[in-house]
C-alpha cells in the first residue's frame, strides 16, 4: 500500500454525543471536527495561551451584546481578569447601565409590527424589546450625573470609571460598568457620541455649556501608552466595529513611538462579517498583519459565528480549563480614578506618548 500523503495525517473525529459533557470537554472534542466548530475550539486554546504569556489582553465588544444577554459574561471576564482592558461601543455600555439600574430587555420577535411597537414606545433590537420611556429616564439620569462632575475634559476612560463608580454606589448590582470599576479595568469608548450615553452627555451640555466634554484623543494616547509600557499584547474581538480598529490602532500608534511593539502576539475574533466587502469589521487577521496591527508570527483565529452562540460556550469552557493560568496570572494594576492613568504604580506622561527612553 503506498504511503499516505503528508496532508492526510490527522483524521476528523465525528462528534459523539454524551449527555453530561461539560463545555471544556465539548470544545476539546471539537478540536477535531471542522469549520467554525474547530475554530471555536482553537480560540479557547489561544486565549489560554494569552493568559499564560504575560500579555496585556484587550477585549473589544461591538454590536448589541448587552441587549442580547451577554453583559454578565463580559462582567465575569473583567472581574476575574481574563482581560486587562475593554474597548466597547457606547450601546453595549448603555444597555448594561439599563439593566444594572434594574430595567430589563424582553424576548420579542423580528416579525412584530414595528408601527405598533413605536406607538407603544417599544424599541426593537432584532428579536429583543426595551422600553423607550425607560431609555429616556436613563438619558436624564446620565445627564444629571454628568452635571455633578467637575467642569473639565475627561477621557472616556476616566468618565466611564466615574460612571461605573456612581452606578455601583447607587445600585450595588453586577454589570460591565460596575465590574470594571471594582476591578479597576479601564474601559475606552472611542465612539461614545454614537450612543445614548453620548445623548445623556449632550443633554448635560444643553443645560451647562461647560459640562459633558469627553476627550477621545486622550483615549488614543492612553491606549497606545498601555501598549508602549508592556509591548506584549493580545486582542479578543467580539463583533468587529469601532472597538476592533481602536485596539489595533493602539498597537500601530504605539509602534510610532517605540519600535519594540511589533503588533499583537495573539488575536482571536468572533465575527459575522466577511472580508470581501472591504469593511473593517469583517477584515481578516492576516490583513491586519499588513498594517503592523498583528505580529507576522502571531497565533490567531477567526470564528465566523454569532457571538451569542459562541461566547457562552467559549467562556464556560475557559472557566473550567483556564483555572491554572488564571490563578498564576499577574494582571496589570491600573490606577484609572483620575485624569492621569497609571500602570503598576507608574503614571503615564500627561497628554503625550511615553516615547522609548522616557
Amino acid at each position: 500500500m503506498p504511503n499516505k500523503s503528508r496532508f492526510l495525517r490527522v483524521p476528523v473525529e465525528p462528534f459523539a454525543v454524551a449527555p453530561d459533557l461539560a463545555a471544556d470537554e465539548m470544545l476539546a472534542r471539537m478540536e477535531k471536527v471542522s469549520f467554525q466548530g474547530r475554530n471555536l475550539a482553537t480560540a479557547r486554546r489561544i486565549w489560554e495561551k494569552m493568559l499564560g504569556d504575560n500579555c496585556t489582553i484587550f477585549l473589544g465588544m461591538a454590536g448589541a451584546l448587552s441587549a442580547g444577554g451577554m453583559r454578565l459574561i463580559a462582567a465575569h471576564l473583567l472581574e476575574h481578569r481574563y482581560v486587562d482592558c475593554l474597548v466597547s461601543t457606547g450601546a453595549n455600555l448603555y444597555h448594561d447601565l439599563h439593566e444594572t439600574r434594574g430595567r430589563r430587555h424582553y424576548v420579542g420577535s423580528p416579525r412584530e409590527n414595528d408601527a405598533a411597537l413605536q406607538a407603544d414606545h417599544i424599541d426593537r433590537v432584532y428579536d429583543t424589546y426595551a422600553s423607550e420611556d425607560e431609555f429616556v429616564d436613563n438619558d436624564e439620569w446620565i445627564a444629571a450625573f454628568v452635571l455633578t462632575l467637575e467642569r473639565r475634559p475627561y477621557t472616556s476612560r476616566e468618565f466611564l470609571y466615574k460612571l461605573g463608580e456612581h452606578l455601583w454606589e447607587e445600585t450595588g448590582a453586577p454589570g460591565i460598568l460596575t465590574a470594571a470599576y471594582r476591578a479597576a479595568v479601564p474601559i475606552f469608548c472611542p465612539a461614545i457620541a454614537d450612543s445614548s450615553i453620548g445623548m445623556g452627555l449632550s443633554q448635560a451640555r444643553h443645560r451647562d455649556a461647560t459640562a459633558g466634554h469627553v476627550d477621545v484623543i486622550g483615549d488614543i494616547i492612553e491606549s497606545a501608552n498601555i501598549v508602549i509600557r508592556h509591548p506584549r499584547t493580545a486582542s479578543v474581538v467580539l463583533g468587529g466595529g469601532t472597538p476592533k480598529n481602536f485596539i489595533n490602532q493602539a498597537s500601530v500608534q504605539a509602534e510610532f513611538y517605540d519600535d519594540r511593539v511589533g503588533g499583537h502576539r495573539y488575536a482571536l475574533q468572533i465575527v459575522t462579517d466577511v472580508p470581501h466587502f472591504g469593511g473593517a469589521s469583517g477584515s481578516s487577521l492576516e490583513e491586519a498583519q499588513s498594517w503592523g496591527k498583528l505580529a507576522t508570527d502571531a497565533e490567531q483565529v477567526t470564528v465566523q459565528a454569532d457571538v451569542t452562540v459562541a461566547l457562552p460556550i467559549l467562556v464556560s469552557a475557559l472557566a473550567a480549563s483556564a483555572r491554572a493560568p488564571l490563578a498564576a496570572r499577574k494582571p496589570r494594576r491600573f490606577d484609572i480614578s483620575g485624569p492621569i492613568m497609571a500602570v503598576d504604580g507608574r503614571p503615564f506622561p500627561q497628554a503625550r506618548f511615553e516615547a522609548r527612553g522616557t
